[in-house]
């Protein structure tokens, strides 16, 4: 029987008890800052399969894919008459003939005056080159046609 005389501890003894303090046990309900290792692993579980899925890792298999349905291939009774070329009359390209190239500095470049000579990388004869929209299509011979320049497609590069 416990003396009277003697006063009590308003703290139970941890040991006897099986408490602990609730400001450090982290399973106290007391406390919501502190989470028990169910919780935790459960949340890192969780953020786990969120990155897996976002990242599509974790997206789950329903069986076996689905084929894509291309719908109907068939031509159709009005694109059956052939168009005129003619519908490519307003296209426009950019077309441009290369006659060779060189590098010069800028202040070769502004000392450049009517009558200059410039020298290129290609022999007098040598094809020119033919670009369409950037694009290297066909070489060249440059002629001359009543007093025009012209140029004489001799062979066209293949994609």
């Amino acid at each position: 029987m416990p003396d009277p005389a003697k006063p009590t501890s308003a703290k139970p003894d941890a040991a006897s008890s099986g408490s602990t303090d609730p400001a450090t046990d982290p399973k106290s309900k007391g406390s919501e800052e502190h989470l028990d290792m169910d919780d935790i692993e459960k949340l890192l579980a969780e953020a786990s399969g969120n990155l897996d899925q976002a990242a599509g890792k974790g997206v789950a298999n329903s069986g076996s894919p689905e084929p894509f349905n291309l719908g109907n291939l068939e031509p159709d009774a009005s694109s059956g008459e052939r168009q005129s070329i003619d519908l490519l009359g307003e296209v426009e390209l950019d077309l441009r003939i290369e006659l060779g190239r060189t590098q010069m500095k800028l202040e070769e470049v502004l000392q450049l005056r009517g009558g200059s000579v410039v020298a290129l990388d290609k022999l007098a004869g040598d094809p020119v080159d033919i670009f369409v929209n950037g694009k290297l299509i066909a070489r060249g011979e440059v002629l001359v046609m009543n007093d025009n320049f012209c140029v004489r497609v001799t062979e066209l590069i293949s994609a």
